[in-house]
Protein backbone atom coordinates (compact mmCIF):
# COMPACT_ATOMS: atom_id res chain seq x y z
CA UNK A 1 0.00 0.00 0.00
CA UNK A 2 0.84 3.69 -0.89
CA UNK A 3 -0.50 6.65 1.14
CA UNK A 4 -0.32 10.11 -1.08
CA UNK A 5 -0.93 13.24 1.14
CA UNK A 6 -1.64 16.71 -0.84
CA UNK A 7 -0.58 19.66 2.03
CA UNK A 8 -2.16 22.88 2.49
CA UNK A 9 -3.92 25.44 4.31
CA UNK A 10 -7.73 24.26 5.30
CA UNK A 11 -10.70 26.80 4.77
CA UNK A 12 -12.27 29.04 1.46
CA UNK A 13 -9.74 31.82 2.06
CA UNK A 14 -6.73 29.63 1.27
CA UNK A 15 -8.40 27.52 -1.39
CA UNK A 16 -7.04 29.11 -4.44
CA UNK A 17 -3.57 29.89 -2.91
CA UNK A 18 -0.04 28.99 -3.67
CA UNK A 19 0.52 26.82 -0.62
CA UNK A 20 -2.57 24.99 -1.36
CA UNK A 21 -0.77 23.30 -5.01
CA UNK A 22 -0.94 20.04 -3.36
CA UNK A 23 -4.52 19.85 -2.76
CA UNK A 24 -5.17 20.70 -6.07
CA UNK A 25 -2.89 18.15 -7.91
CA UNK A 26 -4.51 15.83 -5.32
CA UNK A 27 -8.06 16.91 -6.05
CA UNK A 28 -7.35 16.24 -9.81
CA UNK A 29 -4.97 12.54 -9.22
CA UNK A 30 -8.38 11.50 -6.94
CA UNK A 31 -10.39 11.38 -10.84
CA UNK A 32 -7.83 9.25 -12.13
CA UNK A 33 -6.31 5.32 -12.28
CA UNK A 34 -3.69 6.18 -10.37
CA UNK A 35 -5.86 6.87 -7.31
CA UNK A 36 -6.57 2.57 -7.43
CA UNK A 37 -2.50 2.62 -6.64
CA UNK A 38 -2.74 4.84 -3.54
CA UNK A 39 -4.31 5.79 -0.43
CA UNK A 40 -5.06 9.85 -1.20
CA UNK A 41 -5.76 12.18 1.67
CA UNK A 42 -5.60 15.95 2.16
CA UNK A 43 -3.92 17.03 5.14
CA UNK A 44 -6.77 19.34 6.69
CA UNK A 45 -4.59 21.05 8.86
CA UNK A 46 -2.51 24.14 8.64
CA UNK A 47 0.86 23.80 6.41
CA UNK A 48 3.24 23.93 9.63
CA UNK A 49 1.04 21.63 10.93
CA UNK A 50 1.90 19.06 8.74
CA UNK A 51 3.83 16.31 10.81
CA UNK A 52 1.46 14.55 13.11
CA UNK A 53 -1.06 14.36 10.57
CA UNK A 54 0.98 12.41 8.12
CA UNK A 55 2.67 10.63 11.27
CA UNK A 56 -0.80 9.32 12.14
CA UNK A 57 -1.57 8.14 8.59
CA UNK A 58 1.91 6.32 8.49
CA UNK A 59 1.20 4.98 11.89
CA UNK A 60 -2.89 3.81 10.93
CA UNK A 61 -1.16 2.38 7.92
CA UNK A 62 2.06 0.44 8.76
CA UNK A 63 3.59 1.91 6.50
CA UNK A 64 7.18 2.19 5.57
CA UNK A 65 8.17 5.94 4.82
CA UNK A 66 9.29 4.91 1.26
CA UNK A 67 5.43 4.08 0.46
CA UNK A 68 4.74 7.81 1.47
CA UNK A 69 4.46 10.62 -1.28
CA UNK A 70 4.17 14.35 0.15
CA UNK A 71 2.62 16.75 -2.77
CA UNK A 72 3.41 20.34 -1.78
CA UNK A 73 3.82 23.96 -3.07
CA UNK A 74 8.07 24.98 -3.63
CA UNK A 75 8.86 28.19 -3.99
CA UNK A 76 12.81 26.66 -5.22
CA UNK A 77 10.84 26.11 -8.27
CA UNK A 78 9.30 27.98 -10.90
CA UNK A 79 5.82 28.04 -11.91
CA UNK A 80 4.90 25.75 -14.71
CA UNK A 81 7.74 23.25 -13.43
CA UNK A 82 7.84 20.67 -10.40
CA UNK A 83 9.97 17.60 -9.50
CA UNK A 84 9.51 14.54 -7.78
CA UNK A 85 12.01 13.57 -5.56
CA UNK A 86 12.92 11.00 -2.64
CA UNK A 87 14.45 12.23 0.35
CA UNK A 88 15.50 15.80 -1.35
CA UNK A 89 13.23 18.82 -0.97
CA UNK A 90 13.10 22.24 -0.51
CA UNK A 91 15.40 24.40 1.09
CA UNK A 92 13.36 25.64 3.66
CA UNK A 93 9.44 24.46 3.57
CA UNK A 94 8.13 24.40 7.60
CA UNK A 95 5.53 21.73 6.47
CA UNK A 96 8.32 19.80 5.15
CA UNK A 97 10.35 20.21 7.81
CA UNK A 98 7.36 19.04 10.65
CA UNK A 99 6.66 16.33 8.76
CA UNK A 100 10.98 15.45 8.72
CA UNK A 101 10.92 16.12 12.63
CA UNK A 102 7.70 14.16 13.25
CA UNK A 103 8.53 11.08 11.60
CA UNK A 104 12.34 11.38 12.24
CA UNK A 105 13.08 10.73 8.75
CA UNK A 106 13.78 12.63 5.44
CA UNK A 107 13.47 9.23 3.47
CA UNK A 108 10.20 9.77 1.66
CA UNK A 109 8.92 11.05 -1.69
CA UNK A 110 8.06 14.54 -2.46
CA UNK A 111 5.90 15.90 -5.47
CA UNK A 112 7.12 19.25 -5.47
CA UNK A 113 4.75 21.60 -7.13
CA UNK A 114 6.36 24.52 -8.84
CA UNK A 115 5.21 28.10 -7.81
CA UNK A 116 7.38 30.83 -7.84
CA UNK A 117 6.23 32.92 -10.26
CA UNK A 118 7.69 36.44 -8.74
CA UNK A 119 9.87 39.10 -10.83
CA UNK A 120 13.18 39.62 -9.60
CA UNK A 121 12.57 43.50 -8.88
CA UNK A 122 9.23 43.01 -6.77
CA UNK A 123 10.32 39.80 -4.87
CA UNK A 124 7.85 39.61 -1.78
CA UNK A 125 8.60 37.61 1.01
CA UNK A 126 7.75 33.71 0.62
CA UNK A 127 5.86 33.80 3.53
CA UNK A 128 3.35 36.15 2.33
CA UNK A 129 3.47 35.36 -1.03
CA UNK A 130 2.49 31.73 -0.90
CA UNK A 131 -0.70 32.87 0.81
CA UNK A 132 -1.75 34.66 -2.31
CA UNK A 133 -4.08 33.73 -4.61
CA UNK A 134 -3.14 32.36 -8.47
CA UNK A 135 -3.83 34.73 -10.97
CA UNK A 136 -6.15 33.33 -14.04
CA UNK A 137 -3.06 33.23 -16.09
CA UNK A 138 -1.09 31.21 -13.30
CA UNK A 139 -3.99 28.71 -12.84
CA UNK A 140 -3.90 27.85 -16.39
CA UNK A 141 -0.22 27.00 -16.33
CA UNK A 142 -0.76 25.54 -13.06
CA UNK A 143 -3.48 22.85 -14.58
CA UNK A 144 -0.90 22.27 -17.17
CA UNK A 145 1.79 20.93 -14.96
CA UNK A 146 -0.73 19.05 -12.58
CA UNK A 147 -1.79 16.83 -15.68
CA UNK A 148 2.09 16.31 -16.28
CA UNK A 149 2.96 15.68 -12.64
CA UNK A 150 0.04 13.19 -12.73
CA UNK A 151 1.71 11.64 -15.90
CA UNK A 152 4.64 11.07 -14.57
CA UNK A 153 3.70 10.10 -10.89
CA UNK A 154 1.30 7.12 -13.08
CA UNK A 155 4.85 6.01 -14.78
CA UNK A 156 6.28 6.15 -11.50
CA UNK A 157 3.72 3.74 -10.13
CA UNK A 158 4.57 1.45 -12.88
CA UNK A 159 8.03 0.95 -12.70
CA UNK A 160 7.96 0.14 -8.81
Amino acid sequence: MRLIIGLGNPGGSYQNTRHNAGLLVLDKLQKTKLAKDFVMRKSGVFMNNSGNFVRKLVSQYKLRSEDLYIVHDDLDIPLGSYKIQFGRGPKDHNGILDIENKLGTKDFWRVRVGVDNRSEDKKPLGEKYVLQNFSDEETEILNKTIKEVVKKLFELVKTQ
